[in-house]
């Protein structure tokens, strides 16, 4: 479990990953943190695609930032020099990747695309947990997505 002096760079880490070619969506506190949602966090969350060449692809990628292995599907943490990483080839409430991945949106982090999870995606995630705190998130969610979602005066 990380702590609050660990390292924490998760823009590093995004571009990191983008750079070696990883397949990945951004889920879990900073994905919420990117549509508006206001809570900290000390880890960071990705879904990935399992398919061999990018479970290799991101396997080195976390060595070269520390992480020591096994990186094996469908779900593994580790610590890096950039953070926690918590990765889920199947994250709980998703359908599957290639689902989680068509309904993302790209964002620009340091000139590399990254993938955020799209605000019902987070919420299907956050309602599949069943834990209170994750269905109290599945709310915060459903606020932000009613907003943004509501018609605007003139």
């Amino acid at each position: 479990m990380p702590a609050a002096d660990d390292p924490f760079d998760p823009a590093a880490l995004f571009e990191r990953l983008a750079s070696a070619g990883v397949d990945f969506v951004v889920i879990g506190a900073v994905a919420g943190g990117a549509h508006g949602l206001a809570y900290g966090t000390f880890d960071i969350d990705l879904a990935f695609t399992d398919r061999p060449e990018n479970v290799d692809r991101l396997s080195t990628a976390l060595t070269e930032i520390g992480a020591d292995g096994p990186f094996e599907p469908p779900a593994f943490s580790c610590q890096t020099s950039l953070g926690y990483v918590k990765c889920f080839a199947a994250p709980i409430g998703v359908r599957s990747y290639d689902a989680l991945r068509a309904e993302a949106w790209p964002i620009d982090v340091r000139g590399a695309t990254v993938w955020i999870a799209a605000l019902d995606q987070l919420i299907g995630m956050k309602e599949g947990q069943g834990r209170t705190r994750d269905k109290l998130l599945a709310m915060d969610y459903r606020t932000i997505s009613d907003e943004l979602r509501a018609p605007r005066e003139s």
